[in-house]
C-alpha cells in the first residue's frame, strides 16, 4: 500500500474566551502536504492485483472536527487547562474519584456514567471538565455541559422569546455523554423539578451517559416516610434537606441510581481554591 503524506498539524491551544474553554488548531507547518480543502486524503490499496483508490480522513481535518465539540461542549472558562494530573487528591475518595474519572475516560465507550458529591471547592468540576476534554479531544465523542441553575434560567428566558422547554433539552437530551453540575441547586419549584426530570427521563430512556456533580449527600434517605405527606410540604422539606434524592425527588435519584457509580466526598475536605491562596 502506498500513501499521500498526512497533512501535519502542530496541535492546539486552549484558552478562555467569554466564559467557556475554547480550542484553536495550529497553523499548518511550512511546507505540509494538505487535503487542498477536501478533508479527505486519498491513498492506493493493491489487493488482489487491483490498485483502489481510498480516501480517509485528513488528520488536520479530524482535529478540527474534535476541537469544534470541544468547544461545543461549553467546558466552563476556568477550567479551560484542568486535567486528571493537574487534580491533586487530599484523601482517599479524592483518588478513587480521580480512578473513576479516568478509567470512564480511557476506557470509552463506558456503559454507565458517575456521580461525585461534595462540599464546595473540593474539584468535582475539575474532573467533569478533565473527562469532558478527554472524549472530546481525544475520542471526538459529542458531550456537553451545563450547570443546572444556568439551564433553568436559560429556559425562562427562552419563553420570553417564545421557545420552549424541550427546544432548549431536545439537544442536551440526545448528546452522547453530558455533564450535569450543581445537580440538586435551585429553589425547588415544580418548573425546575419537572425540567430536571424531563431531561434525566429523555437521557435515560434513549441510553445516554450522564455524568453529575452535586454538593448534597448521595446518601439515599433513612426509612420510609411513613403517613400521609402532601406535595407541598415534600417541596417546602426538600429544600432544607441535605439530601439529594430529598433535593431532585426519588423518580430522578432512583433513575441516576441506574445511570452513574457514586463517589462522596468525605465533608471536611479541604478547600482546594482556598488553598491555592495560602
Amino acid at each position: 500500500m502506498t500513501s499521500l503524506k498526512a497533512c501535519e498539524v502542530s496541535g492546539f491551544s486552549i484558552e478562555r474566551h467569554e466564559g467557556i474553554a475554547r480550542a484553536t488548531v495550529a497553523q499548518r507547518v511550512e511546507g505540509c502536504v494538505d487535503c487542498s480543502g477536501t478533508g479527505l486524503l486519498r491513498t492506493q490499496v493493491k489487493e488482489n492485483g487491483r490498485i483502489y483508490d481510498v480516501a480517509s480522513p485528513c488528520p488536520r481535518a479530524r482535529m478540527e472536527r474534535r476541537v469544534a465539540l470541544f468547544n461545543d461542549a461549553r467546558v466552563p472558562a476556568v477550567h479551560a487547562q484542568s486535567t486528571f494530573e493537574s487534580y491533586k487528591p487530599a484523601n482517599a475518595e479524592q483518588a478513587q474519584a480521580v480512578k473513576v474519572a479516568k478509567e470512564f475516560a480511557h476506557g470509552w465507550p463506558s456503559k454507565r456514567g458517575f456521580g461525585l458529591s461534595g462540599p464546595v471547592g473540593t474539584g468535582k468540576t475539575h474532573l467533569l471538565a478533565a473527562v469532558l476534554s478527554h472524549l472530546t479531544l481525544e475520542h471526538g465523542v459529542a458531550c456537553g455541559y451545563v450547570e443546572i441553575s444556568l439551564l433553568f434560567a436559560q429556559i425562562r428566558r427562552g419563553f420570553q422569546e417564545g421557545k420552549s422547554g424541550g427546544e432548549i433539552i431536545g439537544p442536551l437530551a440526545q448528546l452522547h455523554v453530558l455533564a450535569i453540575d450543581e445537580l440538586g441547586k435551585g429553589r425547588g419549584t415544580p418548573f425546575e423539578l419537572d425540567t430536571l426530570d424531563e431531561l434525566i427521563a429523555r437521557r435515560y430512556n434513549a441510553g445516554r451517559i450522564t455524568l453529575f456533580a452535586t454538593n448534597y449527600s448521595l446518601r439515599p434517605p433513612e426509612g420510609k416516610r411513613s403517613g400521609v405527606v402532601t406535595t407541598e410540604a415534600l417541596l417546602e422539606g426538600a429544600k432544607e434537606s441535605k439530601l439529594l434524592c430529598d433535593r431532585v425527588g426519588e423518580r430522578i435519584y432512583s433513575r441516576l441510581c441506574d445511570l452513574c457509580d457514586f463517589v462522596e466526598f468525605p465533608p471536611q475536605s479541604p478547600d482546594q481554591r482556598r488553598a491555592r491562596l495560602r
